[in-house]
């Protein structure tokens, strides 16, 4: 049944809150009327013993609708107005990093109300936020550091459940409640890609249950995303999946995007999951090789590039296949770049994989696009003597290179005097260069001749998304050879963070992120 004075406890108390960020920081916790809603339902429902009927709630909500907030407004009325001694108040999340932002939240809200402030005690490096009189505390915890049994939660607030890898850091806390009168466990989630994880089967059930297949009066599902068959350009689908468009999340900045995912199937992606809470693959197709093409419509004056500044990207791959060597040229204003590559194939197996993989490797090699090596493998030695002699006519500052397989090359060429930069292939290294690539296709800002092995590889390439929106391309998900694309990525990154070497692209105006 419902109690409106315990519903208006939790409204009125969150209400004396006050935001912590952007626009509205400082003001008080106006709440939303999407946002009343779930708070009165959530604590305004009780059974004939005066408890919550309400034990788990799955709040379901794109990026930039005030997650972190009201999760952190949450947390805070579980320590100080659920009426629980000794209450055991949790916010997890998959990584310390994800944990600490309603953590900061939490304590940023306690610090700006004088009441709450004498009631409790910040412990910033246990993460904890202690109650002395009644014995109760707040916790933030990670699936990273907290895997051990022995919680006896009253309120847990799961933050991007989404991103949990397995279900363990839930089922423990899920299940250390049964002591408690009125448990209560909060998901608060973007969509993910992985259709086999928790949060999709708790996903799955709230539809179930708004669909009455399945009734649950225990269960509270709030699922806020745009259907699949949607129009996801239609601005009325935009207001349905986000119910703080034009408050928490700028209409503008979507419109942006949305322009932008129409020329790149990557961003498409993002789009639809992060903006629209639609679930998708990790893996997408990138580029629209269309616009790549356009930026090679401008012949490459090679004159012009003789003796000047350039970056070598050198993606060397497995023996027995193609090794790229890209050179990226800056030009005098650092703002547009120059791109040649250079490929090489063993030409004992290559007809053999001309036939195997129908691409015309042959062909190729006749037009100069692909340098053949002697025996059956990648004769690096051949590879060293090239960039030797490209070294000869262009200015080469540095070599950057994936560590793993190259060790024998790269100790030869730092050895011969080049300056060798080990470059991971982990989303931390590519992500930034791979969304500059992406703009200044966009933008036309890069010109590559339209090389045709480069335009092969760039048409093959699969790109892997982590929750965090960084993107790499996945070779292992790629159709055929994108070595030359990799070397590319790698050059440019170089390219950029060494052209206005006083005055960084990327810490001026930051990596950027969609």
């Amino acid at each position: 049944m419902k109690n409106k004075d315990r519903a208006d406890r939790a409204v009125n108390f969150i209400k004396l809150l006050r935001h912590t960020k952007g626009e509205y920081a400082k003001q008080k916790f106006n709440l939303m009327k999407w946002q009343e809603k779930i708070i009165r339902d959530i604590f305004g429902n009780i059974d004939k013993n005066g408890y919550r009927v309400i034990k788990e709630a799955f709040i379901f909500l794109p990026r930039k609708n005030g997650k972190s907030e009201l999760a952190a407004a949450l947390a805070l009325y579980g320590l100080f107005a659920d009426d629980e001694y000794g209450a055991e108040i949790y916010s997890a999340a998959n990584s310390r990093e994800q944990a600490s932002l309603v953590f900061n939240c939490a304590c940023a809200m306690v610090r700006m109300n004088k009441a709450l402030s004498k009631r409790c005690r910040i412990i910033e490096s246990q993460k904890r936020i202690v109650r002395y009189d009644t014995n109760s505390f707040y916790r933030a915890i990670s699936a990273e550091s907290s895997t051990a049994h022995g919680f006896n939660a009253h309120m847990v607030i799961f933050d991007e459940i989404h991103e949990a890898k397995t279900r363990d850091l839930y089922d423990v806390l899920r299940t250390s409640m049964g002591g408690r009168r009125q448990p209560l466990f909060i998901n608060i989630t973007t969509a993910g890609t992985d259709k086999n994880s928790v949060c999709y089967q708790l996903f799955d059930y709230s539809k179930k249950i708004n669909d009455g297949i399945i009734k649950d009066n225990t269960f509270y599902p709030v699922l806020y995303y745009a259907d699949q068959e949607a129009d996801i350009y239609n601005e009325i689908v935009w207001k349905k999946a986000n119910p703080g468009l034009a408050n928490f999340r700028s209409l503008d900045e979507m419109r942006i995007i949305a322009k932008r995912s129409k020329e790149i199937p990557e961003v498409e992606n993002t789009f639809r999951r992060l903006y629209l809470n639609q679930w998708v693959t990790e893996y997408s197709k990138w580029l629209n090789i269309n616009k790549w093409k356009e930026c090679g419509e401008k012949d490459i004056d090679l004159e012009y590039l003789e003796g000047r500044i350039c970056y070598a990207g050198l993606d060397l791959s497995s023996t027995t296949d193609i090794s790229a060597l890209v050179l990226t040229f800056p030009d005098d204003t650092g703002e547009e770049y120059y791109i040649l590559p250079f490929f090489f194939i063993p030409d004992e197996n290559m007809i053999e994989r001309v036939k195997r993989d129908r691409v015309p490797y042959d062909v190729w090699v006749k037009q100069g696009l692909m340098q053949t090596t002697e025996g059956n493998v990648i004769h690096y030695g051949a590879i060293f003597n090239k960039i030797n002699e490209l070294h000869k006519k262009y200015n080469i500052k540095e070599i950057a290179y994936d560590r793993w397989g190259a060790t024998k090359l790269s100790q030869d060429l730092e050895d011969a005097g080049f300056t060798m930069v080990g470059f991971g292939q982990g989303f931390a290294s590519m992500s930034p260069a791979s969304k500059e690539l992406e703009t200044m296709t966009l933008q036309k800002k890069i010109y590559h001749g339209n090389n045709k092995v480069l335009n092969w590889m760039m048409s093959n390439t699969v790109v892997r998304t982590d929750p965090a929106g960084n993107i790499k391309p996945d070779k292992s998900k790629s159709i055929e050879r994108i070595d030359g694309v990799i070397a590319t990525i790698m050059s440019l990154d170089r390219a950029v963070r060494n052209s206005k070497p006083q005055d960084s692209i990327y810490e001026n105006r930051g990596v950027i992120s969609f």
